[in-house]
């Protein structure tokens, strides 16, 4: 049985933020970590990446704890390591140091060989009148896959 059918969204992030260039990027969890995720037992509302010291952070993702770990559970909402190439690493430290964009987990999901990864995305956050704008295209497409399907 593959466990490739886990895929957590943050539906949030889209709403927020216009998505400028994406990256899938490892991330360091522990055994409980990888076991909940597994068991889809997370969520990445609310989550944000940082640098510290020339490393890329994620911060605020919940991964709820699991539920036959013992002492050796770890903490929920811990500030967790992401993986990219230097070059990557490079590209969006300048780009949130110079352009003033922020860097949105989007995704999480399990490879093949069952490794979690992340998607973030480099992106620039939306004012509130571009928000009403995707709404209202989000509406009139949702009307238009009606009148398709009648």
């Amino acid at each position: 049985m593959t466990q490739n059918n886990i895929n957590i969204k943050n539906r949030r992030a889209s709403f927020d933020y216009e998505f400028v260039e994406e990256y899938n990027a490892g991330i360091i969890l522990t055994g409980t970590e990888i076991k909940s995720v597994r068991a889809g037992k997370a969520s990445l509302v609310d989550s944000y990446c940082y640098f510290h010291k020339g490393e890329l952070w994620v911060k605020g993702i919940h991964i709820a704890e699991y539920r036959l770990g013992t002492y050796y559970n770890h903490e929920e909402k811990r500030e967790r390591k992401l993986l990219l190439t230097r070059k990557e690493l490079r590209k969006l430290e300048r780009n949130v140091k110079e352009a003033g964009l922020t860097i949105v987990p989007t995704k999480m999901f399990l490879t093949d060989r069952g490794w979690a990864k992340l998607r973030i995305a480099l992106a620039k956050g939306k004012k509130e009148y571009d928000k009403r704008e995707s709404l209202k295209l989000k509406d009139a497409k949702k009307d238009m896959d009606r009148a398709m399907k009648h």
